[in-house]
């Protein structure tokens, strides 16, 4: 089959590299298409061998691009649109409508008690959603969590299947000489204890948290680095500055080389109010290293002392990194459990398998309805307004 996703933009994040890995895995003829903004990763699937359409939107109430996009699935004989992110949603789910698409399917990555994807969750956001979620098939929720959310939302549960994100573990076992590279690059001393956190630099990631609870610990031995990018950079920096430790506190900006960058770290560190699954941390754990959390639904009913929840306070957190610190690093050991829950091969063949599936259910649907005469044309629209 062929098979578009349609995603918001294509900027380094976790629904973003989650798209460009099941574009490496599947098994159909498969490409991705970005409203906008095709920036790092759609240049990562490129090199991949990869295919990236634009469809160079300029706002985000350009309604004439539903219709161009619409155009492109009806021209391009596309058998399934699987739309990423909010405003690809609205865009997407309607085009694919009007394209009379066989197959609409939703991944929904980014859903919180307020927000969806730093946007606050108004009536007026959730109508939209909702609306258009009537073309939608199926929506795909990344863990159990999520599902919870989309129902109390207003999503029709039956349409909901709980598939999790992926992850590559072979690109992510802990790897000792880039461990000396990237701490050599950052002047870092090899002996130096390094707590880390990577990942969007968005207010709702909450990193200040970290910066403060590690303030007094940290020092020419203990580092922290922080790598990424967002708009909560200069706040973070002037918060680093406020509690005397900007000269230990490293940010990094983006890095291509997310193993290197791993590798360098001792402790992980996530303090998200809200989160949707928790990839960073589960990456953490396939390198080897323990990880303290505030949020992560990925682990649940995984038990392992590699990774603890704390608190979200500062005291409670700050407690839990000195105990690391004090134990020094840990040698690395991966959670066999996570292993075999979220390997990235089994992820994509569960969803190319819901693709069949939905395919087959529309199939048998379009039969039924067959008249003596010929296809009821009027009959597949009736179909798909009542999704």
């Amino acid at each position: 089959m062929r098979v578009l996703h349609v995603i918001t933009g294509l900027d380094v994040g976790g629904a973003e590299l989650q798209v460009r890995m099941l574009l490496q895995h599947t098994r159909n003829d498969a490409e991705v298409l970005a409203l906008y903004n095709p920036a790092k990763v759609a240049a990562m699937i490129r090199e991949d061998g990869g295919r990236v359409r634009d469809l160079r939107m300029r706002r985000n109430t350009e309604l004439s691009a539903v219709l161009r996009l619409a155009r492109l699935i009806s021209t391009e004989k596309i058998d399934v649109v699987h739309v990423h992110l909010y405003r690809a949603c609205l865009y997407g789910r309607v085009a694919a409508w009007l394209a009379r698409t066989p197959v609409v399917v939703t991944s929904e990555h980014s859903i919180g008690e307020t927000h969806i994807e730093r946007r606050r969750m108004t009536a007026g956001v959730r109508a939209l959603y909702l609306a258009t979620d009537l073309f939608s098939d199926a929506t795909i929720a990344v863990s159990e969590t999520v599902r919870e959310r989309l129902v109390k939302w207003g999503v029709r549960e039956r349409k909901i299947v709980t598939i999790p994100n992926g992850l590559e573990f072979e690109g992510l076992v802990f790897d000792p000489v880039r461990r000396r590279d990237a701490r050599s690059g950052f002047g870092i001393d090899q002996d130096a204890f390094v707590l880390g956190v990577m990942g969007r630099l968005d207010a709702a990631k909450r990193i200040e948290i970290a910066i403060e609870a590690a303030a007094p610990l940290l020092g020419e031995k203990c580092k922290m680095l922080i790598v990424g990018q967002g708009a909560d950079r200069e706040r973070l920096e002037g918060i680093a500055a406020v509690v005397g430790v900007a000269d230990h506190v490293l940010f990094a900006g983006y890095q291509a080389d997310g193993l290197a960058m791993l590798s360098a770290l001792d402790l992980y560190v996530s303090t998200s109010a809200q989160e949707t699954f928790g990839l960073s941390v589960l990456e953490a754990l396939a390198n080897g290293m323990p990880a303290l959390f505030t949020a992560c639904p990925a682990l649940d009913g995984i038990a392992t002392e590699r990774a603890r929840q704390v608190p979200g306070g500062v005291a409670d957190l700050r407690a839990e990194i000195r105990k690391e610190i004090e134990a020094g690093p840990r040698p690395r050991e991966t959670v066999p459990a996570v292993v075999d829950r979220y390997g990235m091969a089994s992820v994509a063949a569960r969803i190319d398998d819901l693709y069949d599936d939905l395919a087959a259910a529309r199939r048998k649907r379009f039969r039924l309805r067959r008249r003596p005469s010929g296809p009821a044309i009027g009959g597949d629209r009736a179909h798909v307004r009542a999704r």
